[in-house]
């Protein structure tokens, strides 16, 4: 195939999203080799640590992934002992999730391998490129929420960001 003809591939943004989210996933992955977590556990264990005694769906909401395989998600974590599941006080039919103190090390100890992936990412950018690509992602992502099988969802539904996004420099 000439450089023509992959065109048809390459100068589409989907195509060139999921390769950059393969590629995100492998340097995470690479970074974090010696901790067990993928991607969608840590931001899982961030969001359950950062929002500590919240259920299953407030924790799908707040990292925008599907109501089906998060059950899953938190069973691998709480089996490796980072996360703990209890019933709710007021709502007894309620799971609420805590981090444990070993999930508590791990993000300690991860963050900065974290941060490091997400630098690599960005690398190739110069600093005006990595501010307006954020710019942008942010944007997008922001503006096709509601197109996702799992929207982020929080509880300003205004449309306003919830949370300020880390840029990296």
């Amino acid at each position: 195939m000439t450089q023509t003809e992959n065109r048809a591939i390459y100068d589409k943004p989907g195509h060139l999203i999921r390769r950059l989210q393969q590629i995100a996933v492998a340097l995470f992955m690479n970074e974090t080799s010696g901790f067990d977590v993928t991607p969608v556990q840590y931001a899982a264990l961030l969001a359950i640590d950062l929002h500590p005694g919240i259920d299953q769906t407030a924790l799908v909401n707040i990292i925008a992934f599907d109501r089906s395989t998060i059950g899953e998600v938190v069973s691998r974590l709480e089996a490796k002992r980072l996360v703990r599941r209890t019933t709710g006080e007021k709502d007894g039919r309620t799971k609420v999730l805590r981090v444990s103190p070993a999930g508590k090390k791990l993000v300690s100890d991860i963050e900065a391998l974290v941060r490091e992936a997400q630098r690599q990412i960005l690398a190739p950018l110069t600093g005006r490129e990595r501010v307006a690509f954020m710019r942008m992602l942010i944007k997008l992502v922001d503006l096709n929420n509601q197109h996702s099988r799992a929207p982020k969802r929080s509880k300003d539904h205004r449309g306003r960001r919830s949370a300020r996004i880390e840029m990296a420099s």
